[in-house]
């Protein structure tokens, strides 16, 4: 009579059932001494191993979910720092300084204006068809779901941009501050078409 290979591997696996069976009986009956010599691992020591396993996945979790940044849908406007956009023309003190302080910049990443109740200032967006912009500036038709973008001059404003709906990346949410420095700091940071450096994203 021919045996098949699933009726072997039956066998085997009964087989090895059975001495997993016989060592446990055998490991329930050791004697005491050698239960305090070498403890089996109770039932706190592996509710704890199965509480850090499943507070590492939950990590894991949450820093993958932190890897895909949240998406807002926006009105985008194009604004330049002269009399048209900020009422202000070249030789007024405040002409072209945004309303956090830094000099306006249309760069690897460009000063944009935003309502700071939903985009505080210092907050990093990726706006498709533009690139990176910080908010650094406000503006009295910017509220809600809208945010302009700064461009040089005005034909710029209707040739390259207009108004849009887009989908922004919020990449960094800001803290109310911007420096000139950090500005400074993350262009030369840039590679013109390359992703942000992670450490400008958690600074």
């Amino acid at each position: 009579m021919v045996t098949s290979f699933f009726d072997w591997r039956k066998k085997i696996t009964a087989l090895v059932l059975l001495i997993a069976l016989a060592f446990g009986l055998n490991t329930a009956s050791r004697p005491v001494q050698a239960e305090a010599a070498s403890p089996a691992p109770g039932k706190e020591a592996i509710d704890a191993l199965a509480s850090n396993r499943s507070d590492s996945l939950d990590s894991a979790a949450g820093s993958s979910k932190k890897a895909k940044p949240d998406t807002v849908e926006v009105i985008a406007t194009g604004y330049t720092a002269g009399v048209e956009s900020t009422g202000k023309r070249p030789g007024h003190p405040q002409y072209g300084i945004t309303y956090s302080g830094v000099k306006v910049r249309r760069d690897q990443v460009s000063t944009i204006a935003a309502d700071t109740k939903l985009f505080p200032i210092g907050t990093l967006l990726y706006i498709p068809g533009y690139g990176y912009g910080v908010v650094a500036d406000t503006g009295s038709a910017i509220k809600g779901k809208k945010i302009d973008l700064y461009f040089e001059t005005i034909k710029q404003v209707y040739e390259q941009w207009g108004k849009r709906t887009v989908q922004v990346e919020v990449l960094r949410r800001g803290t109310g501050k911007l420096s000139q420095a950090w500005l400074n700091q993350i262009n030369l940071a840039i590679e013109a078409g390359k992703p942000i450096p992670q450490t400008y994203l958690e600074s």
